[in-house]
């Protein structure tokens, strides 16, 4: 067995690095796109099961994700409001990628306050959106 070479650097881990919001954003941008994805295509496929097995199957979607009076329950604003945080999260963090795509950001203040930005602006977002919502 060959001995390690002490010259070459060890590849680091994870306990090395010092937790940071950019590392946060990251992992954010994976988890909402997958989770988008999943639960968006679940929804998606259920609700064009429900259209096809008729109007009972549909009025169980429906009844699943809202109150007798046609708003929504708890699940539906869960649902809702979730799906809506996930989709300003993976678009703010997007577009952050986008600007460090053309070589900016990489500094370490400009880069952690772009990363906390994203966050601020997601749940901005979403917030305006549902009381847009809540409005009309």
């Amino acid at each position: 067995m060959a001995s390690r070479n002490p010259a070459r650097p060890l590849s680091p881990h994870l306990t090395i690095w010092r937790w940071g919001p950019h590392m946060l954003v990251s992992i954010l941008h994976r988890a909402t796109g997958s989770g988008m994805a999943t639960v968006g295509a679940m929804l998606l496929v259920w609700f064009l099961a429900a259209l096809a097995g008729g109007a009972d199957s549909y009025a169980t979607f429906v009844d699943t994700f809202t109150v007798e009076s046609g708003g929504l329950n708890v699940l539906g604003y869960i649902v809702g409001v979730g799906l809506t945080l996930s989709l300003f999260q993976h678009m703010m963090t997007g577009i952050r990628h986008l600007v460090l795509d053309t070589g900016a950001g990489f500094e370490l203040r400009t880069n952690k306050l772009g990363a906390l930005a994203t966050m601020l602006a997601s749940v901005m977002l979403t917030a305006l959106f549902w009381l847009y919502l809540g409005i009309k």
